[in-house]
């Protein structure tokens, strides 16, 4: 003879499994939605793991403040130098080498009169993460730049050639704007900029980057229909 006490647990039980099933499918319906979104450039991850995850990452988006302030201070500080003052980067390097050599030469002798202990200078080993994280994004990034060129040069797509040719020249006219050194400049300032404001403003970007892709896939398909359908079909025969 069951308890009634039973009974009750069971039911408890039972209207718990319930709960989580139903909790669990509006988890996958939302997971389901969110990949089913329009999100710029095609990306399926999150910001932090589109980048690459790791400290790039972090330095990028601002999840170390110090770090990311001091690496654009630093390059602020390095474009003014060598762009509005006209200082040459071998004399800025042997400049700063010299009054940081006299410095530390200066106060492991002097500190002795005032009844303080020399300064240890401390050993300086960039972190094996952050180089290797680097490291790793640059790779990716460049595998995809090959990658790309490898599937443009083969003369299958058409699209894919003309969007090429198209950033190529975009490059080359923005390079004829500014020298080296301050497009330099700007890529790190946009890299330190760029990614974090869209963090912030994703939703807002990437509706508004689903209504160009959709009127310039409007344009491409008037393009396809009425110019390069008519082109004859270069594209070599697979046997």
């Amino acid at each position: 003879m069951s308890s009634p006490v039973g009974n009750g647990t069971g039911s408890l039980e039972h209207r718990d499994r319930g709960h989580d099933s139903s909790s669990d499918d509006s988890d996958g319906d939302k997971k389901h939605k969110h990949s089913d979104k329009f999100h710029l450039f095609g990306r399926q991850k999150p910001v932090h793991s589109a980048l690459g995850g790791g400290k790039p990452a972090d330095i990028m988006l601002w999840r170390n403040k110090q770090v990311s302030a001091s690496m654009l201070a630093a390059a602020t500080v390095i474009w003014l130098l060598f762009e509005r003052i006209g200082y040459h980067l071998l004399t800025f390097v042997c400049h700063a080498l010299i009054l940081l050599l006299a410095l530390l030469f200066l106060w492991s002798n002097v500190s002795f009169f005032f009844n303080r202990s020399p300064l240890d200078f401390p050993e300086i080993v960039l972190p094996e993460g952050l180089c290797t994280g680097l490291a790793l994004l640059l790779m990716d990034r460049f595998n995809q730049a090959f990658n790309f060129f490898r599937e443009v040069a083969s003369g299958r797509d058409l699209k894919k050639f003309l969007g090429g040719m198209l950033i190529l020249w975009i490059v080359s006219k923005v390079g004829s704007w500014f020298d080296f050194l301050t497009l330099v400049y700007m890529v790190c300032v946009a890299m330190l900029t760029v990614p974090l404001l869209y963090e912030k403003h994703e939703d807002r970007v990437d509706a508004y980057a689903q209504q160009a892709t959709v009127k310039l896939k409007k344009q491409y398909s008037l393009l396809d229909e009425k110019v390069l359908q008519k082109l004859p079909n270069i594209a070599p025969k697979q046997s």
